[in-house]
């Protein structure tokens, strides 16, 4: 193994890099030539009407339709997310957005208020949702206090604490 050719280490320390098989010189060369403008995650839903309706009305988030192709959501904070109509659509079996919060409790009894309804864990292992459908951070839970729901396409969603 070698040193690290650009950041001399008095350890004596190598490189990660080098137990990965490649040269980071190499791998710093390769990122100058992809030069992407923007970047966008997306899903899928069954019913662009019935998305449209529960991410403006139920969620308070602006869309941008895009005819023939889906449309736009832009997030708190910034950036987008592309939701486009699939006839063979399934629901995705991971969180596909997370909506960072102040305070979890008044998102959740917000959102309840309009009609969401949030994911109770029964049974198998991992903590437990309380009588709202939150996840409380603490021993059983090292991650952030989070609550999961689905839009109307059955992909789940997540309110969510965390840090800033």
């Amino acid at each position: 193994m070698k040193d690290w050719p650009e950041h001399p280490n008095p350890e004596g320390q190598t490189c990660p890099s080098d137990k990965l098989g490649y040269d980071p010189l190499q791998l710093k060369e390769r990122r100058t030539m992809f030069k992407a403008k923007r970047a966008f995650s997306g899903f899928s839903v069954d019913d662009l009407g019935k998305a449209k309706t529960f991410y403006t009305d139920t969620l308070g988030l602006a869309v941008e339709e895009m005819p023939g192709m889906g449309m736009t959501i832009s997030l708190p904070g910034g950036g987008s997310h592309f939701v486009y109509d699939k006839p063979d659509h399934q629901p995705a079996t991971y969180t596909v957005l997370n909506f960072q919060v102040d305070d979890i409790d008044q998102a959740v009894d917000e959102l309840a208020g309009r009609g969401v309804k949030f994911e109770r864990s029964e049974g198998g292992p991992g903590p437990r949702a309380d009588a709202k459908g939150i996840v409380r951070s603490g021993d059983q839970n090292p991650g952030p206090s989070i609550a999961w729901f689905k839009d109307p396409a059955g992909n789940f969603m997540s309110v969510l604490t965390g840090p800033e």
